[in-house]
């Protein structure tokens, strides 16, 4: 029996909240039904399985940072790019969701196949054009993953190596200009982004 006040929505909010403090691995359909008050198996009304809900939280990720593809096909992108690390940081705990689970959702391969087409438009093939899709997901996500540091529901990251200026001088100058700050962690992003828009071509 479905119960009153809950919705598939609240339900993802639920299980967003769970992977933010606990991290992917801990979600479960009973530890998401104690969050809301009620049986796992009242769940089943509102989603179908675990996996509707993985894929609800990729489709709802997604959703939250399309850019809309207009105009010169760097620019929507890299506004892509910029959104998706974005909604990265405010949720880490989703990193290991979206950098192993495919794009299966009504909504998002709707979202992809917009891209690609806008791709093909500029000149891409169909498999280049995936491949440019790709490159900008996995790419944003190994960014966020190196700046967050940390997932929820794993350790932490080792410390940082204590440096001899002598034996390395190049490296000890780069941490004492603030190697692993939030503004090197934002020009890195940057400067590495405009490196892979400028490399990514037409290849035919």
């Amino acid at each position: 029996m479905k119960r009153a006040g809950l919705s598939t929505e609240k339900v993802l909010d639920a299980a967003l909240d769970l992977v933010d403090r606990e991290g992917v691995a801990a979600l479960s359909m009973r530890k998401l039904g104690r969050e809301l008050g009620v049986e796992a198996m009242t769940l089943y009304y509102y989603v179908p399985s675990k996996e509707a809900v993985l894929d609800g939280l990729v489709e709802r990720t997604l959703a939250g940072v399309e850019t809309r593809p207009q105009g010169p096909w760097r620019e929507w992108a890299r506004g892509f790019a910029i959104a998706f690390r974005s909604a990265l940081l405010a949720h880490p705990g989703l990193l290991p969701l979206l950098a192993a689970r495919p794009v299966a959702t009504p909504g998002g391969l709707a979202t992809a196949e917009r891209a690609a087409q806008a791709l093909v438009d500029e000149g891409f093939t169909a498999s280049e054009a995936l491949h440019v899709i790709t490159t900008l997901g996995t790419f944003v996500i190994g960014q966020v993953l190196a700046e967050a540091g940390r997932v929820p529901g794993q350790e932490g990251p080792d410390p940082e190596p204590d440096l001899d200026p002598a034996r390395h001088p190049v490296l000890a100058r780069a941490l004492a200009a603030g190697l692993g700050t939030p503004r090197d962690h934002e020009e890195r992003f940057h400067f590495a982004l405009d490196a892979l828009l400028a490399g990514l071509r037409p290849r035919g």
